[in-house]
């Protein structure tokens, strides 16, 4: 990822599937990292052409809040997925997570609620790798622990409501193999050492494991690794939601795809989400006070953002009513960003606080609300997910009724 120029000069952000930080301690300049990864800006105004517009048009939905308030920002080849879709051809999505933690926090579920979404909104296949293999070499973590956090985080992205008539989780220590080895081969034999070392930043000291580990998170994006799913659709594109920091794998991908048949994987991926001390901060399961987890009591959320959450607004009352609140670096207005469905209610707040009017403690008031009501939800729908759900999503099985 950090190529050697950036190394000897002056480190500007370092953003890879690993690592994310930001020069200075500052926030992430995402202008800066599309004009780096070489991806394109979502198109959220409210031309008729727009993407927002497109999906609303395509669907009969309305844009998901993700789509329409820019937290998924940018893109790669969107528009080829959507043209397709015009033209009656169908696609399938491809996500995933990575699980080192029993407890996924706010930011874990952020790509899987806007999967969901299209999901329902498209009316297509998903299938969801679970990366068991990459935790175990990258946070020295046993196999068998690895394999249990994968089965306890499929719980979590079961209860975010995907369709099991839609839906293959799968672990990679228990799918790798068949057809899904075969690409992974024909991808190692396309990528040279020193490509991989290029876009991932590995180095003499890193094992062997993480430099073969890329091919293994390029090939879902190929039907022909799902044959159970996919057979005789050698064809079908694909559509991965992610967050940013994972583009290098699939610029990866997208490079080695045409040279072995494929298309291009096409991606939509969003922005990071805020840690409660600041966009400068960052969550960490060391420190349980930097992130809303979705196992966090309403007590636990009430005092996270209470004691926790950077706001933007000042020092005094007599100040604050006087100059209003910082918007850009308050943290509960981010939040309710991300999670606050109306459109409407959002611009008042911000309106309010921003002008002194509404103060930090009732804006925090009103994101309790939200996430607790959010946290709680999530809570009992896992709490209805069996083992038994958890067998039947990763099931290897045909899905008859996938693009009904």
């Amino acid at each position: 990822m950090e190529n050697k120029d950036e190394k000897n000069g002056e480190q500007e952000q370092v953003v890879n599937p690993w690592e994310v930080s930001a020069k200075d301690g500052g926030k992430i300049d995402y202008d800066k990292l599309i004009d780096k990864f070489g991806c394109q800006k979502l198109d959220q105004s409210s031309s008729e052409l727009s993407h927002v517009k497109r999906v609303e048009r395509l669907t009969g939905r309305p844009a998901h809040v993700f789509l329409r308030r820019g937290v998924f920002f940018a893109h790669r080849d969107f528009d080829d997925i959507l043209n397709a879709y015009e033209r009656g051809e169908k696609f399938y999505l491809y996500t995933g997570r990575g699980p080192s933690s029993e407890a996924l926090h706010l930011g874990h579920l952020v790509p899987f609620m806007f999967t969901k979404y299209l999901q329902d909104a498209f009316k297509v296949p998903l299938v969801i790798q679970l990366t068991d293999d990459e935790k175990c070499m990258w946070k020295n973590l046993s196999v068998e622990e690895s394999q249990r956090l994968a089965h306890e985080n499929a719980k979590d992205i079961i209860a975010c409501g995907f369709d099991i008539s839609k839906t293959f989780i799968f672990s990679d220590f228990d799918y790798v193999g068949g057809a899904f080895y075969k690409n992974m081969v024909k991808v190692a034999k396309c990528v040279t050492y020193n490509k991989v070392v290029g876009i991932f930043g590995f180095t003499g000291e890193d094992h062997i494991g993480k430099v073969s580990f890329p091919p293994v998170q390029a090939v879902p994006s190929f039907p022909t690794s799902f044959p159970h799913l996919f057979s005789g659709k050698d064809n079908l594109r694909c559509l991965i939601p992610c967050a940013i920091d994972q583009d290098p794998y699939f610029r990866m991908t997208r490079d080695v795809a045409p040279r072995i048949g494929y298309h291009k994987p096409a991606l939509i991926e969003s922005s990071f989400f805020p840690a409660l001390q600041g966009e400068s901060g960052k969550m960490s399961a060391s420190d349980p006070n930097s992130a809303i987890y979705v196992t966090d009591s309403a007590k636990d959320i009430k005092n996270k953002i209470n004691k926790h959450a950077f706001t933007g607004g000042q020092e005094s009352i007599e100040k604050h009513r006087k100059y209003g609140a910082n918007l850009e670096v308050d943290i509960p207005i981010k939040y309710l960003n991300f999670f606050l469905e109306d459109d409407a209610e959002l611009e008042h707040i911000k309106k309010e606080y921003g002008a002194g009017r509404m103060l930090t403690g009732e804006v925090k008031k009103w994101l309790i609300e939200v996430l607790t009501e959010l946290v709680e939800r999530h809570q009992r729908a896992r709490a209805a997910v069996t083992d038994e759900m958890v067998d039947a999503f990763m099931a290897v099985r045909p899905l008859p009724n996938m693009f009904d």
